[in-house]
């Protein structure tokens, strides 16, 4: 389906919900619901604060609906919204626990002791380290501020373009790509200069650190949070809805984050909120 298609398909269920069509406005959340909260993933690192932002977002995208022009597509509406609340919305729980940016989070590293492991641990815990490794990268997003955290996350990791990027941000094409080169240069001179995973001289390994997160907590064997059951990852949503930007696999850290699971989510709770109101009162039409 291409984009052309998508953007139809939205502004119809968009019309049809405005006049009083609930499932309409279900399958609106069906269509999107997931990619507002991945983002919301990638912003604040846990799933509880996602889960409560995301559904903060789709209420004002629900209550917001009458207020949208049809001039763009609602996806870029959407996530114009979505942007608008987590810039203004208040400090949520790991955004107060890393608060000394990407040099603080270097420093917090270095203090965790490197062990190896031995050939039955590896096996043991192949899945563990994979957990280690997403939770380390998802806590170097949280060192950039949450201004440069949007623009990397839409604009390196969800690869929108320029075009659509400035209607979201409401700055220009060249701002906005300033300030996205600005946002991957700062993590890509962090990552370079201390993870093994983009520069393989750096002594800072996911399989070494993986004992000393499970003693910190970070790392839960018993309770994978980011390593899950999972069919899709980002670069794999990419393929499907944007048929993958060969550059992306050139990118070491871009391809990095992109192999990062991509959650599906149901949206069962703004559901059973539309489900208990008048679409009418919903939509606060007149």
């Amino acid at each position: 389906m291409n984009r052309l298609d998508d953007k139809q398909i939205d502004a119809g269920l968009v019309q049809k919900a405005l006049e009083g069509d609930k499932s309409a406005l279900n399958s609106l959340v069906d269509r999107h619901y997931a990619d507002t909260f991945n983002i919301c993933l990638k912003m604040l690192y846990s799933h509880r604060d996602a889960e409560d932002v995301n559904q903060e977002i789709w209420i004002k995208i629900v209550t917001q609906l009458k207020t949208f022009r049809f001039k763009s597509a609602f996806k870029t509406w959407m996530y114009r919204v979505a942007v608008n609340h987590i810039l203004d919305m208040k400090k949520r729980s790991v955004e107060l626990e890393i608060n000394k940016g990407l040099e603080g989070y270097s420093s917090h590293l270095a203090s965790i002791k490197n062990e190896e492991l031995n050939p039955e641990e590896k096996a043991v815990l192949k899945e563990v380290v994979v957990e280690a490794k997403l939770s380390c990268m998802s806590g170097m997003l949280m060192c950039l501020d949450r201004e440069q955290r949007l623009f990397y996350i839409l604009g390196d990791i969800f690869k929108i373009d320029h075009n659509m990027g400035s209607e979201i941000f409401d700055v220009s094409p060249g701002t906005y790509r300033k300030k996205l080169s600005r946002a991957r240069k700062d993590l890509f001179n962090f990552m370079d200069g201390q993870c093994s995973l983009v520069n393989k001289n750096n002594p800072c390994t996911c399989e070494k650190k993986t004992k000393g997160f499970i003693k910190l907590g970070y790392v839960n064997p018993g309770n994978l949070v980011f390593n899950k059951d999972f069919k899709q990852s980002i670069y794999d949503r990419l393929l499907e809805k944007e048929e993958a930007l060969e550059s992306a696999r050139e990118d070491i850290q871009t391809r990095l984050f992109q192999d990062h699971p991509y959650e599906q989510h149901p949206g069962q709770v703004i559901k059973e909120v539309l489900s208990e109101h008048k679409l009418h009162t919903l939509l606060r039409l007149n």
